[in-house]
Parts: C-alpha cells; sequence; structure tokens
C-alpha cells in the first residue's frame, strides 16, 4: 500500500556519517500501530540498507498485520547493485531478489510457493536508499531548496518521482524531549493521486519525523529507541474510515441499469479511472462517473501482452491452476461463456468467506479456498488467463445497503475484468455479479501493493449524488 511504500522511502536522508541504527515508533490519528526500523553498513566500497517496517491495523475487528523489510545494495557513490524485499501481508510472503546490471535488473520472485523469474529495464536515473541519501546532502538546507529523485520501490518494482522543498527550522516535539528541526515538504508522484509528506531533520539530515495523510488522518513516525518503537501497539481500526457514505438507498433494479455518480475529495486533487463500463467527467473539484454494466464501448485500452502473462500473484501456468480453470469451464466455446462459468465456479470454490486473509496469491487460494473479495478476484483473473483470456485485477468501491453496522455505504472492493466480446468487462465472483454499484479506483494485474495504492483516496473522498441515469441524459 502506499504508506508502505512511503515509508520505506524514508532513509532517502541522512547525513555524511548516518546513524548505523534508527528505530521509529508508528503511530496512526494518535494510536501506535508499529515500528520502523533503517540500519545502514559501508564495507569495502559498497554500502548495504536494510529498511523492515512492521504494522498492524484492524479490519472489521480482524487484525491485519503488514510487514516490509527491504535491503539495497550499492557502491559508495550510489549506484545502483542489488536489491532484495520480503513483504508479509496476514502470514503471506512475497519475496524478490533483483541484481542491477548494464541497465537491467534481473529479478528472482517467488509468491505462494511459485518462483518467477523476469528480466526488467531498470528506469533511468532510479536510485536506491543511499543513491537517495546523497542527491539530499548535494542540495542541502537551505530555505527554498527544490530537489527532484526518482526512488526505486524493492517492494512493487517500480519506480516513484519524489519532489523535495525545503522549509523552514521550527520546534518538534519527541519522545525524548524537543529538538529544533528543519521542515521538509515532499511529494511523491503516485499514479492518480500523489502522496504529500514532511520530513523534519537535523542540521545533519537525520530524520526525526515523519508525517503523511492516511484515510484522512494522519499517520506519523517518531525517531525514538528500540524499546520504544517496539513497545507494544494500541491498534487501529482504519476500515470504517474506507466505508464511503451513500446520499441514499439504491435499489437493485436501479443498479441493473447505468448510474451516475457524483465524487469530491476532503482534501487534494485525486483521479479516477476510466474502463468500457465507466466513464469520468471532472467538473471543478468534483468527478462525475457513470458507470453502465451493459457498455460496449469504445474500449478504454486494448490488452497488453502482460495481461495474457502469468506473474507473481496471478500463477496462471501453474499446473494445479490450469487444470481448476479446465474443470470450471467444461465445454464452454467462447471467452464470454467461459469467464461467466470462471465467475460461478469461484464463487462456490472459495467456501470460507472471511477477512482474516491479507491478500493471498491465486495458487495461494487454489490450494486453501478462503479469504474476501481479493482472493476471489486474483483466482478469477488467473483462471482467465490460465485459458488465455486476457485479464486484470482492479479495485475500487461496491455499493452495500448494510455492512459492518453501517446502512447505505460503499465499501472497498476488488473484482475482475477480462477481454471479451472486444471490450474489457467485468466479473465479480465475491457478489452477485457486476452491476452499477461498482466504482472503479485503480486497474492492476494482482500485485498488492498496487491494489493497496488507492487506499489513500479512501477516507477522503465523499459522495454527493447518486442518480439512475435516464435515457438520453
Amino acid at each position: 500500500m502506499r504508506l508502505v511504500a512511503a515509508l520505506l522511502l524514508l532513509p532517502a536522508l541522512a547525513n555524511a556519517a548516518p546513524p548505523s541504527v534508527q528505530w521509529f515508533t508508528v503511530l496512526l490519528d494518535g494510536r501506535k500501530i508499529g515500528s520502523f526500523e533503517s540500519r545502514r553498513e559501508a564495507v569495502a566500497g559498497e554500502v548495504r540498507t536494510t529498511q523492515s517496517l512492521q504494522i498492524e491495523l484492524d479490519r472489521a475487528g480482524t487484525a491485519v498485520s503488514i510487514g516490509s523489510t527491504e535491503t539495497s545494495v550499492e557502491t559508495s557513490d550510489g549506484r545502483p547493485l542489488a536489491y532484495a524485499s520480503v513483504s508479509r501481508l496476514s502470514g503471506i510472503e512475497t519475496r524478490a531478489e533483483g541484481t542491477v546490471r548494464d541497465g537491467r535488473a534481473e529479478v528472482v520472485a517467488s509468491t505462494g510457493g511459485a518462483t518467477q523469474r523476469r528480466s526488467i529495464a531498470w528506469p533511468e536515473g532510479a536510485l536506491l536508499a543511499e543513491g537517495q541519501r546523497l542527491a539530499g546532502l548535494r542540495a542541502g538546507l537551505a530555505p527554498g531548496t527544490r530537489y527532484d529523485v526518482l526512488a526505486f520501490q524493492p517492494s512493487g518494482a517500480e519506480a516513484t518521482r519524489v519532489t523535495s522543498v525545503v522549509a523552514a527550522v521550527e520546534p518538534v516535539d519527541l519522545p525524548d524531549g524537543q529538538r529544533r528541526l528543519h521542515r521538509i515538504e515532499q511529494t511523491l508522484e503516485f499514479p492518480g493521486a500523489p502522496m504529500k509528506t514532511r520530513l523534519w531533520v537535523d542540521d545533519e539530515q537525520t530524520p526525526y519525523k515523519v508525517t503523511m495523510p492516511i484515510m484522512g488522518v494522519d499517520l506519523v513516525l517518531l525517531a525514538c529507541d528500540r524499546a520504544c518503537a517496539t513497545a507494544p501497539n494500541q491498534g487501529g481500526d482504519v476500515f470504517e474510515r474506507t466505508l464511503v457514505a451513500s446520499p441514499r438507498a439504491l435499489a437493485r433494479d436501479e443498479l441493473a441499469a447505468p448510474m451516475r455518480y457524483t465524487l469530491a475529495s476532503k482534501g487534494g486533487a485525486f483521479d479516477l479511472p476510466e474502463t468500457d463500463e465507466q466513464r469520468v467527467v471532472v467538473r471543478g473539484g468534483e468527478r462525475i462517473v457513470t458507470v453502465d454494466p451493459r457498455a460496449a464501448g469504445p474500449t478504454d485500452a486494448r490488452p497488453q501482452p502482460s495481461d495474457f502473462q502469468p506473474n507473481d500473484w496471478l500463477q496462471s501456468d501453474a499446473p494445479d491452476l490450469v487444470a481448476l480453470a479446465r474443470e470450471a469451464v467444461g465445454d464452454a466455446a467462447t471467452p464470454a461463456e467461459r469467464m461467466r462459468r470462471i465467475e460461478r465456479f469461484v464463487r462456490g470454490y472459495i467456501r470460507d468467506k472471511s477477512l482474516d486473509v491479507g491478500y493471498a496469491s491465486a495458487l495461494e487460494v487454489v490450494r486453501k479456498p478462503e479469504g474476501d473479495c481479493t482472493e476471489h478476484a486474483v483466482l478469477v483473473a488467473a483462471m482467465g488467463r490460465a485459458l488465455g483470456i486476457a485479464t486484470r485485477v482492479v479495485d475500487g468501491l461496491a455499493y452495500a445497503p448494510g455492512f459492518a453496522g453501517k446502512d447505505q455505504v460503499f465499501v472497498p472492493h476488488a473484482w475482475a475484468q477480462a477481454w471479451v466480446d472486444g471490450r474489457w468487462r467485468s466479473f465479480d465472483a465475491a457478489l452477485q455479479g457486476f452491476d452499477a454499484g461498482h466504482i472503479v479506483l485503480a486497474v492492476g494485474d494482482g500485485d498488492p501493493w498496487k491494489f493497496y495504492a488507492g487506499l489513500d483516496l479512501l477516507g477522503r473522498i465523499e459522495l454527493r449524488a447518486a442518480n439512475a441515469v435516464t435515457a438520453g441524459h
């Protein structure tokens, strides 16, 4: 998720002889939810930086543990050599190792017992932790100083542009007392919704405090000793913050036809994607979103080769998954009918509908059929790819008459889209199919870090109107 990606960019700022170990306590809306540790070791002309994040969130009464450890190896002047990441979501682990050479990264990744090998182009100018740190040192701390870095994230294997502007010196309260620190305003250019963060550093550019907006509240890191950082968590129930109230009750027959929604942000710019079933018009600070489950295009984008291929989370070439896909479709001849049968099959196959699973890969769901909407979505998408059908995983909001004690709300949701009959069509195995009560926030390939990327939109968007679309309007 974006808070994980943002936190793991923290060591970009440190002094010329930075501490070998730094600890931070992680707070959400004033409640302790985890810890962050950064380690740096320089040996024989190479610098190894390891960053570890551990947080716990509550999701409708279910604890969700999220952890990530990233290691980067660089030359002393910041040239990338190698990286590794271990990501954990509710006990499900993903590993990736990359070796950087001649403008490419050779990557070995494993998820759910399946290993994938691939070669990716290294983004030109992308830096790991030490390179980012050195860029900050070169820029200095004169007020008004502005500089950019392209920060590579090992967990997501992608680069993010980070713009920093040095502001004033001001007093900052910390667990061990008050310090006067330089404030640095940062913008992390995540696709669709840039994230603005603030850092406070000392004269040697050692960070002591970081804040960033998450779901309408502040997430805060404060430097402290290990005992402080690893003290028991207080827990933070974030799920209720992600619910979006509907301005009125929506009838089932309304949702079978086109609907038009007016969405606005409570703070900060935001973009919403267009798909074959969703059109977006910008009107001032509002987004007018029309969802038509019967739409026939024009298509938003034709499939790319990657939409047909297996990846770390959609292991569509695994024999167990291929066999299950063939069982699901039987004698269905067309892609549309095959996807309809897959949708029905997955709805029944995942017997344990549970929030206990943070985010499982498709192959893990095949072997242990339990989970919520995300597990339904990745399995539908992977089974489609196993049969040669282009698919993708989308996340967004879905209407519920009642959920977690709330009436008439849109809840965070995931489903799959498949390329059938010359367009992208949605299939929702977790609910009773796709209807106009679905609003897309992001489109991805099943990678959970991309899936959770839309999390920061939740809690800061509001639904101002929901109207049925009449003929000719």
